[in-house]
């Protein structure tokens, strides 16, 4: 059993972006934690800042649950993550929480700059977390540096709308419906998308972005990947091994 860590930076994100993937790899039977750097709580128009973080909590706990994942938040401020050493510190104590053999995280360039944050933190965070003397919390030091795959961005572009192109892809229609439930489960998102992004149906979006990867690997339902393969994180292809027939390429 390999254990996996999915971490980004709001609730919602990694559903959006990787549920397909993280359901697939829970039903193998592979272990899946969940992180959020953030609680996101400065979505909604409706409650204030610490309302809004329990309920989101609450949402991201629920939609981990739909795949026997455990979830956990590292509480950093919504709009406040920066590569800075406490950020760094409380996700590498995320990271020896997980103990993952991999780790899926939010692209390096994104539209949001939590987003972009947290992709340089969690990169950085993989390594610090096998050196004995950078000190976090309670979780214990890792044997070893982590396999790192980045998430697609937003959209599948970058901040000038420059197309970011996944290195494999992963079929997802087969748990396409769990992707939908555990999206469904972030219930206070519908209004926030919608005022904030100009998106009417939050459900529908996910969808139309799924289906759109999906035309790049030829499959009706995809997900994108790019694996960190710098010196010295490993460089096999870890997850890749793992999707089997899942793994797909991207279309000539």
């Amino acid at each position: 059993m390999t254990t996996i860590l999915a971490i980004h930076a709001h609730p919602d994100d990694i559903e959006t972006l990787g549920g397909g993937t993280m359901a697939l790899l829970a039903a193998l039977g592979h272990r899946v934690r969940i992180v959020t750097v953030t609680a996101g709580d400065c979505g909604s128009n409706e409650t204030d800042p610490a309302q809004t973080a329990r309920i989101r909590r609450a949402e991201a706990e629920a939609s981990a649950a739909l795949i026997g994942a455990d979830y956990r938040c590292a509480d950093i401020p919504d709009l406040s993550v920066f590569n800075d050493d406490p950020c760094r510190r409380r996700v590498t104590e995320m990271i020896r929480w997980a103990a993952p053999d991999i780790v899926l995280t939010a692209s390096p360039a994104d539209y949001h700059p939590d987003h972009e944050a947290v992709s340089v933190l969690v990169r950085d965070a993989c390594f610090a977390a096998s050196v004995p003397n950078y000190a976090t919390g309670d979780a214990p030091i890792l044997a070893g540096i982590p396999h790192l795959y980045f998430m697609d961005p937003i959209g599948g572009r970058d901040r000038e709308g420059v197309r970011v192109v996944p290195d494999f892809g992963v079929d997802v229609g087969d748990h396409f419906a769990t992707k939908q439930a555990m999206l469904a489960a972030h219930k206070s998102q519908d209004s926030w998308v919608s005022k904030q992004h100009d998106i009417s149906d939050h459900q529908a979006s996910m969808e139309a972005w799924t289906r759109r990867r999906g035309r790049d690997f030829g499959v009706p339902l995809a997900e994108g990947f790019r694996q960190y393969r710098h010196h010295p994180y490993p460089r096999t292809a870890l997850l890749q091994a793992l999707l089997g027939e899942q793994l797909v390429a991207l279309v000539p």
